[in-house]
């Protein structure tokens, strides 16, 4: 039965219609369907996250109507992709063991009828259950991971638990839903963590892109690296996106801000070109805290994250025939008057 959403009004993301994960008819024809993860009891310091399913869904100055054309590429990724949106999974407070597993079970069951799960967190304790149940459809260590944080996300325990938002990608690569050597982490940095756990990290082959490496290298010749890394012998990816990768200058409303991150425009770039590239499998975007947004800059980033891996999805899928490059002059082709 849908629940809607949690903590607020029942809308479904930018107005695409409803759907019933107890019902697979209503997304028998989605190619991407949208669940909200409304758990913050992973945090370490600031709390809210369990608000941002909601802010990522309505944040929006145009109409809800489940119609978003995109100006670079072409397509209309909610309607090419018959996105829909089967609301929040239920994640009681302070029941993390069966909030992990309920999120889990309905990534698994999306994944599973042949649609791309889109989770909206939420903090990223989440990104245990979403890698978890997409790696139950596509295989046990077939799913490599392209992660954009500040983070590593690697740590042993978070106040001596196994389960917080410090520590889902040990648990995944400890679990074998995916391998160490395939798990590419993007704009890393800041003091954490210690040299024991980047010794655990070395040990499993992890590839990070510390945010130096990237300034000096530059983002797209990291993400090429990073893509051949992730296709190599997996056969599928996930991505799975923290806003604190963001300056916090430009994505204030998050819980751990990290200051020398990404601008918006190279992460919007960087989940497009992942979308059109890559053979996602699933995707999350998470720690969006309202409460510490302001004038719902960060909300506003989290929704265009979607939409661009989304629109990147919707163009892969047309194929060579009929779609228009990124670099096109915007009227190529339109038939508009010169």
């Amino acid at each position: 039965m849908r629940i809607g959403n949690l903590y607020g009004p029942d809308a479904t993301f930018l107005g695409v219609p409803a759907a019933d994960l107890d019902d697979p008819a209503s997304y028998a024809q989605a190619k991407a369907v949208i669940l909200g993860a409304p758990f913050d009891g992973g945090t370490s310091h600031r709390p809210g996250a369990r608000f941002g399913p909601q802010a990522i869904r309505l944040t929006d100055y145009l109409p809800h109507d489940g119609s978003r054309p995109h100006l670079a590429l072409g397509v209309d990724p909610l309607v090419e992709l018959g996105v829909v949106d089967a609301g929040d999974v239920e994640m009681p407070s302070g029941e993390t063991q069966m909030s992990l597993d309920r999120l889990a079970e309905a990534v698994e069951r999306v994944a599973r009828s042949g649609a791309v799960p889109v989770v909206l967190g939420g903090d990223h304790t989440i990104a245990l259950p979403d890698v978890t149940g997409v790696a139950r459809h596509v295989g046990w260590g077939r799913v490599s991971v392209v992660h954009f944080d500040a983070h590593a996300d690697t740590g042993d325990t978070t106040f001596g638990s196994l389960y917080g938002h410090g520590t889902p990608m040990r648990r995944l690569i400890e679990s074998g839903a995916t391998r160490g050597d395939r798990f590419i982490q993007i704009g890393l940095r800041g003091y954490w963590p210690e040299p024991e756990t980047l010794g655990w990290m070395a040990e499993r082959r992890m590839r990070s892109y510390e945010m130096t490496e990237v300034v000096e290298r530059g983002l797209e010749a990291c993400l090429t690296e990073a893509f051949g890394l992730a296709l190599d012998d997996c056969d599928a990816v996930f991505l799975s996106v923290d806003v604190d990768v963001v300056d916090p200058g430009l994505a204030p409303g998050t819980g751990t801000p990290e200051p020398g991150g990404f601008s918006s425009r190279q992460l919007l770039d960087a989940v497009r070109r992942i979308g059109m590239e890559l053979p996602l499998a699933g995707v999350d975007v998470v720690e969006v805290s309202p409460p510490y947004d302001h004038a719902e800059v960060t909300a506003y980033l989290a929704n265009r994250v979607v939409l661009e891996v989304l629109a990147g999805m919707a163009w892969r899928l047309r194929g060579d025939a009929g779609r228009r490059r990124p670099d096109a002059p915007l009227l190529e082709g339109r038939g508009e008057p010169g």
